[in-house]
């Protein structure tokens, strides 16, 4: 009997704190795999506490870190990109904004939602 072999996902992303419901939504964007742990390397993660930049990229500096957000607040966007982060995305947007947001820094871009800018 054949066996079809599934095409491994390229993009690895980490949800901290983890969050099932987007887990679930980014994992269903083919090229994207939701990881649970940091030593997994994954390419990008998206957490929602400033701390957790500096934390994430003691242990990974290659990591792109994208900070989640509800609504802008004043000077969020540059304590994000000074602490590290590889920029600043809404929480509750659209998950294929999301997931583009996710594709864009894992190449070395720095995406800020256009609502936080």
């Amino acid at each position: 009997m054949p066996v079809e072999h599934r095409q491994a996902r390229a993009l690895r992303v980490l949800l901290d704190p983890h969050n099932p419901a987007l887990a679930l939504q980014l994992g269903l964007q083919p090229d994207i795999e939701v990881v649970r742990d940091p030593t997994a390397r994954p390419a990008v993660a998206l957490v929602e506490e400033l701390a957790a930049v500096n934390a994430l990229l003691e242990d990974d500096p290659e990591c792109r870190i994208l900070v989640m957000t509800g609504s802008a607040h004043p000077g969020l966007r540059e304590a994000a990109l000074t602490a590290g982060a590889a920029g600043l995305v809404l929480r509750d947007g659209r998950v294929e904004d999301l997931a583009d947001a996710v594709r864009r820094a894992s190449t070395g871009e720095t995406v800020v939602d256009p609502a936080l800018g």
